[in-house]
């Protein structure tokens, strides 16, 4: 048996493959439900369990295989036929990686190191889930259960014994991060929101997260910020509305691709004369600048702009990186411990037919020991007792060391050796 990745990610098809390769909740219940129809259509019985990762940057199928080549061409079949796409549209984006290297992969990924922000912590729970589906849905055994458990492992260790994790990398994540950092709790707080780009709406989806629920929009096209406001559960106005509006805000957030600032100095002084002494953050995230720097001439007023915010998503970014070779020890340990429990299960059944072997010897050999001698039934059970004891101490060397060549790769040559000299594989011993 071969445990087999087939996927494609951000790091091998564009946006216009991965969005027609992607599984919805719905889509993959039914999929993973009708698992075992692939071995009909492709008259194969060859893919024997199955898990599906799907999200934005990545479509992977972990699969339990016999035939490699032929379960690959049945994945692929199935994967076209699932998402109605020809095969010939993505196959050539797509990577496949076996045993070793399908396991290394996906503790990779469990550990935030193949995403597209190194070390975000959503994959993890995105892992989880497609298990859990494949479980609910009867679609995984053993294998695949005993791995996707330990990636999982492996993705709480990284995010407990390591930071790769902890500093957010993105403009808008750090944005945010800087808005708590100087306000505090954002619960309550208000955001006027100066352009309906997609820049300041991430950052504004990015404060949401971190508790606010005050947002209003301003941007010149009024549709456009009643859009936007309408997704963010906010309230649009109009530019001609902006004085008010920077009365009431905690936290402004700009970004409105003008050829020249739109906030300064002259236009916060009437509001600050009737905010109390209280505090504004503002996060300038245009090129250019919204907001000239002569705002934080005035008392209670905090700017952060692009640079200052790139630089520090840059020193984030640098100390994730620095995380990596932690990480990596981590992924090695994982890797080596579910090694080491994977080729130890291509000596399992040689080990139960030599125990079967030799509980044929001892039945043999008691019955006809029985058969001679007159005992009565508590030295019987004592004689058979001891018979048993002997066969599990005889057992427990040979098992320990075939599970340890197992795991140094030598597996197969001691199996084959065992089952010759005992005659495993048909020879069964006379009486």
């Amino acid at each position: 048996m071969k445990i087999l990745l087939i996927g494609l990610s951000h790091k091998t098809a564009p946006v216009e493959v991965r969005e027609q390769l992607s599984f919805t909740p719905a889509m993959l219940r039914s999929s993973l439900t009708h698992f075992d129809s692939m071995h009909s259509q492709a008259h194969l019985d060859d893919v024997h369990e199955g898990v599906i990762l799907s999200t934005c940057n990545r479509l992977e199928l972990y699969a339990v295989v016999g035939d490699v080549p032929a379960a690959r061409q049945t994945i692929i079949r199935f994967l076209g036929r699932a998402c109605d796409i020809a095969p010939e549209q993505f196959v050539d984006h797509l990577y496949t990686l076996e045993d070793e290297e399908a396991i290394r992969h996906l503790m990779r990924v469990a550990s935030g190191l193949d995403s597209l922000v190194l070390g975000e912590p959503q994959i993890l729970g995105q892992i989880t889930e497609a298990y859990e589906a494949a479980l609910s849905q009867g679609a995984v055994g053993t294998v695949l259960s005993t791995l996707f458990q330990a990636a999982i492992h492996t993705g709480k260790r990284v995010r407990t014994e390591t930071t790769i994790g902890v500093n957010p990398s993105s403009i808008s994540s750090v944005a945010a991060d800087a808005a708590v950092r100087r306000l505090g709790k954002l619960t309550g707080r208000q955001v006027l929101l100066i352009g309906a780009g997609e820049m300041g709406a991430i950052a504004a989806r990015a404060l949401r997260k971190r508790g606010v629920t005050n947002i209003v929009v301003a941007n010149r096209t009024f549709s456009s910020a009643a859009e936007l406001a309408e997704e963010l559960e906010g309230k649009a106005i109009t530019f001609q509305q902006l004085p008010t509006a920077i009365i009431h805000a905690d936290i402004i957030i700009t970004s409105t691709g003008a050829p020249h600032t739109i906030v300064n100095r002259k236009m916060l002084e009437p509001a600050m004369t009737c905010r109390d002494e209280r505090p504004i953050f503002i996060i300038d995230i245009a090129v250019p600048r919204d907001v000239d720097p002569d705002v934080t001439e005035l008392e209670n007023v905090y700017l952060r702009d692009i640079d200052s915010l790139q630089s520090q998503a840059d020193d984030n970014i640098r100390e994730r990186k620095a995380e990596i070779p932690h990480v990596e020890e981590i992924v090695d340990e994982e890797v080596t411990g579910f090694m080491n429990w994977y080729l130890a299960l291509g000596v399992v059944p040689t080990i139960k037919a030599m125990r079967h072997h030799l509980e044929y010897v001892r039945q043999a050999e008691l019955e006809y020991l029985f058969k001679r001698l007159e005992v009565d039934d508590r030295t019987r059970k004592l004689v058979e007792k001891m018979s048993h004891r002997l066969v599990n101490k005889i057992l427990h060397e040979p098992t320990v060391r075939l599970k340890r060549e197992a795991a140094n790769g030598g597996g197969v040559a001691y199996t084959s050796a065992m089952r010759y000299l005992f005659a495993l594989d048909g020879e069964q011993v006379k009486k």
